[in-house]
């Protein structure tokens, strides 16, 4: 396996790894946002902003090492932001 081949490997690796990592997280909004009928949870929340600034800080980890180009570093978080903030929107709409 030549170096090059290897950084690729580390690359997908971190990639798949985040994504994983994303994932969790989106399944987190997805319970928040079908429990919107029961009530709210300021802890639930709490832990969703907890998970989100860890996973940034994963992100930046990963790009910091060159795992990871900045621009799908970026879309990783914004397309988990978008959601969040769509659930915090519902929230705020059912108050």
């Amino acid at each position: 396996m030549t170096s090059s081949d290897t950084q690729e490997h580390l690359n997908l690796k971190a990639i798949n790894l985040l994504q994983e990592d994303a994932d969790k997280i989106q399944k987190l909004i997805e319970v928040q946002m079908e429990n919107l009928a029961t009530r709210y949870c300021p802890l639930y929340e709490e832990v969703l902003d907890t998970q989100m600034y860890g996973f940034s800080k994963e992100v930046d980890f990963a790009v910091r090492l060159d795992l990871l180009d900045v621009f799908t570093g970026r879309q990783l978080v914004s397309q988990l932001e978008r959601k969040l903030a769509i659930l915090y929107e519902a929230l705020n709409n059912k108050e």
